[in-house]
C-alpha cells in the first residue's frame, strides 16, 4: 500500500470514528468520488442496509451532464440523493466525507442535498 493511500486510509477512519460518536443513531451519507464520477449512498450502519444510492453514471443524469466529473454533475447528484433519501422516510443524516476534504465536487454535493431538504 503506497503512502497516499495509507494517509487516506487513516483519514477516513477518523472521520468515521467522530461520525460514530457525534451522529446518535442517524443514517450516514456517504460520499465516493473518483476520478470520473461521483457515488452517494444513505447508509443505515446498525441494519447494515443502504437505504437510498444515486451516482453520476446513471442514465437519467448521464444525458444531463457533460461530465460526471465537475461541480455540476456532484449538484446534480447531491439533489438526486436528497430526493430518494426523502422517499425513504430520511430526513436527518450524517455527513460522511471519507477521506476527502470539504471541497470542491464534495461541497458541492452536500449543499446541493442541503437544499433538496437533507439536514446535517
Amino acid at each position: 500500500m503506497s503512502k497516499t493511500n495509507a494517509l487516506f486510509d487513516r483519514r477516513q477512519r477518523r472521520t468515521r470514528y467522530a461520525l460514530r460518536k457525534a451522529g446518535g443513531g442517524r443514517p450516514r451519507l456517504s460520499v465516493f468520488r473518483s476520478g470520473k464520477h461521483i457515488y452517494a449512498q444513505v447508509i443505515d450502519d446498525r441494519k447494515g442496509a443502504t437505504l437510498a444510492s444515486a451516482s453520476s453514471i446513471e442514465k437519467d443524469l448521464k444525458g444531463k451532464l457533460k461530465t460526471g466529473a465537475d461541480k455540476s454533475a456532484a449538484a446534480e447528484v447531491g439533489k438526486l440523493i436528497a430526493e430518494r433519501a426523502l422517499a425513504a422516510g430520511v430526513k436527518e443524516v450524517v455527513f460522511d466525507r471519507g477521506g476527502y476534504i470539504f471541497h470542491g465536487r464534495v461541497e458541492a454535493l452536500a449543499n446541493a442535498a442541503r437544499e433538496g431538504g437533507l439536514s446535517f
